[in-house]
């Protein structure tokens, strides 16, 4: 067989329409994928830029991070001696309570001296 400018094709037309479809569809994913990917890599240079022009630390930023650094150095100074208060404060609420347990008791003692001197003068040492 032999093809030339004068060769006749016969071919039904809804085969043409679905050739032509066929090859429309492929164009037009094409140019999605063509977008989808020139969207990618745009977005990934403006990531890697911004992610550079964030690494680079300026002097005042290392001065507000050695700045971070003591406070926080220093928060954790004044929670320590926080703790240390509370057990102080119970240490001195049963302290309190023992000085009111002995005072009572010397009052009692007093009071019974007062009352009763010739009970008292055997022990001497009381």
């Amino acid at each position: 067989m032999k093809v030339n400018e004068n060769s006749v094709i016969s071919l039904p037309i809804r085969n043409l329409i679905a050739l032509c479809a066929a090859v429309a569809m492929g164009i037009f994913a094409y140019t999605e994928i063509t977008a989808r990917l020139t969207s990618l890599e745009t977005s990934r240079e403006l990531f890697e830029s911004d992610l550079l022009k964030k690494s680079t630390q300026l002097p005042t930023d290392q001065e507000q991070y050695m700045l971070l650094e003591h406070l926080a150095g220093e928060v954790e100074r004044i929670q320590e001696e926080l703790e240390e208060n509370r057990h102080t404060a119970v240490n001195l609420n049963r302290a309190m309570k023992d000085i009111e347990k002995m005072q009572s008791t010397i009052e009692k003692n007093i009071y019974l001296c007062l009352r009763y001197p010739n009970a008292f003068q055997e022990n001497a040492y009381l």
